[in-house]
């Protein structure tokens, strides 16, 4: 039996006035300004690619920190304060259960594979001062991925069961 696509939250994307969201009290998720930063500019590159997840009142249960650069002016800007939401019906248990989740299936990066985009990218031609603007990365840190210097063959040790070695 397959699910009924119709039925699905991303099938209703609804815009909506940033203001209307408000956090909700239990999210342990952290992004460093860098990464803020990268997620700015990856909303004005590439637009929303993805929706809000909230619950019937407003409160997010995904996407705060989508919620909290789209008050940045650049952003407020071009989308006149608005956000894309979906809407899930979930209880107390299941709305924290939803966050934990939405935030721990979204992984890590594997130093490897990162080594092998960048030196491809350099590989096209793509400058360094452009990568590290685009990707929010520092000089040495495109540097090191770029020629990979000192990095393991293999990485691993104290990750959770979603990290898998490059």
């Amino acid at each position: 039996m397959s699910a009924d696509i119709n039925k699905q939250p991303v099938s209703s994307v609804i815009w909506r006035k940033r203001t209307e969201l408000a956090a909700n009290d239990y999210n342990p998720n952290r992004i460093a300004p860098t990464e803020l930063d990268l997620l700015i500019l990856s909303i004005l590159e590439d637009g929303w690619t993805q929706p809000i997840v909230i619950l019937a009142d407003g409160t997010i249960v995904d996407g705060y920190h989508r919620w909290v650069v789209s008050g940045y002016p650049a952003l407020m800007q071009l989308f006149d304060g608005m956000v894309p939401t979906v809407t899930i019906a979930a209880d107390t248990v299941h709305r924290k259960m939803s966050t934990i989740r939405h935030n721990r299936a979204r992984g890590i990066h594997a130093v490897l594979p990162m080594a092998n985009i960048i030196r491809a990218m350099v590989a096209e031609g793509v400058t360094e001062p452009e990568i590290m603007r685009r990707l929010g990365m520092d000089k040495e840190e495109v540097m090191r991925l770029a020629d990979r210097a000192g990095m393991p063959q293999k990485i691993g040790n104290g990750f959770g069961k979603s990290w898998v070695p490059g």
